[in-house]
C-alpha cells in the first residue's frame, strides 16, 4: 500500500501527517510526503532548500525511521492540488491524506480550493483532516 500526504507548514497539515503516519503504520504502507512550491519569478533556491530541510526535520521529529518514507519538495507550474493528483496517478498511490482549512463557500469560490480539487479528481480514496 502507498499513502501520499500533501504537506505545507500549517497546523492542519501537521494533523494530516499524524493521520497518515497512523495509517502507514497500521497497514505497513510506504509513505510519500510531498510539498509543492508553485513556480514563480519570486521563488528562490533558498525557498526550495528550506522546504527540503523542513521535510527532513519532519522525519526526525516524528521518528519515521520505521517506515519506508520518501519526501519531496517539488516546484511545479501546476497548483498544489493538481500536482498531488498527478503524483498519485504516476505513483499508483492507494490513499491521499490532506489537511482541509475551513473556509466559507464564498471563500472557496473566490480563492479556489486545492483540497476540493484533490477530493474531486483523485484516482484513489482521499482522507481529509481538519
Amino acid at each position: 500500500m502507498k499513502i501520499l500526504v500533501g504537506y505545507e507548514e500549517s497546523k492542519v497539515a501537521e494533523e494530516a501527517l499524524k493521520v497518515a503516519l497512523k495509517q502507514a503504520r497500521a497497514f505497513n504502507a510506504d509513505l510519500f510526503i510531498v510539498t509543492v512550491l508553485e513556480q514563480s519569478r519570486e521563488l528562490q533556491i533558498d525557498d526550495i532548500e528550506a522546504a527540503e530541510d523542513k521535510l527532513e526535520k519532519l522525519i526526525r521529529t516524528h521518528n519515521i525511521n520505521d517506515l519506508v518514507c520518501e519526501t519531496s519538495a517539488s516546484v511545479s507550474f501546476l497548483s498544489p492540488g493538481e500536482y498531488l493528483v498527478e503524483f498519485a496517478q504516476d505513483n499508483n498511490i492507494d490513499e491521499i491524506v490532506i489537511g482541509v482549512k475551513r473556509r466559507s463557500k464564498v471563500g472557496k469560490l473566490v480563492f479556489g480550493s486545492n483540497a476540493q480539487f484533490v477530493i474531486l479528481s483523485a484516482p484513489c480514496p482521499v482522507v481529509t483532516v481538519t
